[in-house]
């Protein structure tokens, strides 16, 4: 009877396929939210790496020249020695070498580095390297520098090289 009109078929075949479509619906629900997971988290590492990137070109922007002003370290050295054997009086010789050493250090400064000349500062281990400690003079707050033997360098905030330097003696 019930092979003559389909429409009629049994309650337990229809509530299963009914269940049936809903089990699939959840499953390809499920599916779906996966799928939107994972598409998030690609977005998100994508993001992050382009973030990355963009960070590493402006280290390597900000750094680029690090090589070449590390090698004219000792041409300031030399022109600062310079200046101390040319002595305090005015000369054609001291003035040609300042205004050099000026020149030199303004175009050094544009890109990026300062220089550490720290008399009568405190100590700083993190851009100072100690060669030797004295006796603190008159006036002079133990554990400040005394003498800089060597000055330093800080390219954009780096150390580039640190100021030799002879510190007061802490009691």
């Amino acid at each position: 009877m019930n092979q003559d009109h389909p429409e009629f078929e049994t309650e337990g075949t229809a509530g299963d396929a009914a269940e049936a479509q809903g089990a699939q619906v959840q499953a390809l629900r499920a599916e779906i939210e996966q799928l939107k997971g994972e598409s998030l988290r690609e977005r998100a590492d994508l993001e992050n790496q382009r973030k990355r990137v963009a960070r590493d070109i402006e280290q390597a922007r900000k750094f680029a020249n690090e090589k070449l002003l590390g090698e004219l370290l000792p041409v300031f050295d030399s022109l600062d020695a310079g200046l101390v054997a040319a002595g305090a009086d005015p000369s054609p010789l001291r003035e040609g070498l300042e205004l050099t050493y000026k020149q030199l250090l303004k175009v050094a400064a544009d890109n990026g580095l300062t220089l550490l000349d720290p008399v009568g500062q405190a100590f700083n281990p993190e851009h100072h390297q100690a060669i030797s400690q004295v006796d603190a003079p008159a006036g002079v707050a133990p554990g400040a520098v005394v003498t800089v033997f060597q000055k330093g360098y800080l390219l954009n905030e780096r150390l580039l090289r640190p100021a030799l330097v002879v510190v007061a003696r802490v009691d």
